[in-house]
């Protein structure tokens, strides 16, 4: 019995690896989304079996620069060739599993509690980079305001208002929980971006997985999202709506630029007003449907909004301490 019970264990294992490398190739379709999450609810032992090898992967991630300068170092020859997918998953099952031991005690949170509530925010127009004491980071974009609770059983964040980009660090003992509204994000190390504003939420993931669930007493049901999946959820309702995203264009803002590829205008100019303290106001309600395609660099404002009428049938007329965009049937975006 015990020998079957085990392999079954380095079955899961296995397979556990085999989903972690499919999961980040750029073709993975929905129909391999929808397979991955029925084998997670096949049995409660294949999702546990997926968070220790995915935080194994992201704590060797982590150490890859050191590994990286000792392989260098050796003199031991490497192999001319990229890691093929069936390597790198017997990586993963023998190598990475038969260090399971070091890992644990890497991750294992000696150091990283934080007892008290520490609250970050960012103004308009400011973006702030967090760094906690388990090694995870966040980036604030503008207007945004959080909290930070890192204990010993779970890391908890809540979301007040704003948008985030979160680098977690793996840590399978203590999950990193996102409240935001009427849903809870939790993961165990992944990279991916919150966004709560005026009642939306919306989750796009870059790295890892990401599970949203309704909070306590919300209807819905629970979501895995996977790299270049996007959650969209209004406040309030039980459903969601999962798509396809391109995560650099939801993280751009970090680098000082927003990305749109057919928004509304209202949506950009919702966003320009987070990062600028002039309010900008849309003059015409049907103005706000036009759709927007382009690049905009976050420098100054009158230099952004002369961007924009490039894109947009626009024109922009000072209004007291604001500005007033209205339609300019002569522009040609």
């Amino acid at each position: 019995m015990s020998e079957a019970w085990n392999r079954g264990d380095e079955a899961r294992r296995a397979a556990a690896a085999d989903w972690l490398v499919r999961l980040q190739a750029h073709d993975l379709d929905e129909a391999e989304a929808l397979a991955f999450d029925a084998w997670l609810a096949a049995h409660p032992a294949n999702a546990a079996a997926y968070d220790a090898t995915l935080s194994i992967a992201l704590e060797f991630e982590a150490s890859a620069a050191g590994i990286a300068d000792a392989l260098a170092a050796a003199p031991a020859r490497r192999p001319s060739r990229p890691m093929s997918r069936t390597a790198r998953r017997g990586w993963l099952v023998a190598g990475g599993l038969a260090a399971a031991a070091t890992v644990a005690i890497a991750v294992m949170p000696f150091g990283g509690f934080q007892t008290a509530t520490q609250t970050y925010a960012t103004a308009k127009g400011e973006h702030r980079s967090v760094k906690l004491a388990d090694g995870s980071a966040i980036d604030l974009n503008a207007a945004s305001s959080l909290s930070v609770r890192l204990g010993a059983q779970d890391r908890r964040v809540v979301m007040a208002e704003g948008e985030a980009v979160f680098d977690v660090a793996a840590d399978k003992a203590r999950p990193f929980l996102i409240a935001a509204g009427d849903r809870t994000v939790r993961v165990v190390g992944t990279r991916f971006d919150v966004r709560r504003r005026a009642g939306l939420l919306s989750v796009t993931v870059e790295r890892g997985v990401v599970e949203v669930q309704p909070s306590e007493g919300a209807a819905g049901r629970t979501f895995r999202l996977h790299p270049g999946q996007r959650l969209d959820h209004l406040e309030g309702a039980a459903s969601v709506q999962v798509s396809a995203a391109d995560p650099q264009q939801v993280f751009s803002w970090k680098s000082g630029r927003l990305i749109y590829r057919d928004q509304p205008l209202g949506d950009v100019v919702a966003d320009l007003n987070q990062q600028f303290a002039r309010p900008i106001v849309i003059g015409d309600p049907t103005l706000a449907q036009i759709r927007v395609s382009g690049v905009l660099v976050l420098d100054d404002q009158a230099a952004v909004i002369r961007r924009l009428a490039l894109l947009a049938p626009i024109k922009a007329l000072p209004s007291g301490d604001g500005i007033v965009l209205r339609s300019d049937p002569a522009a040609k975006p």
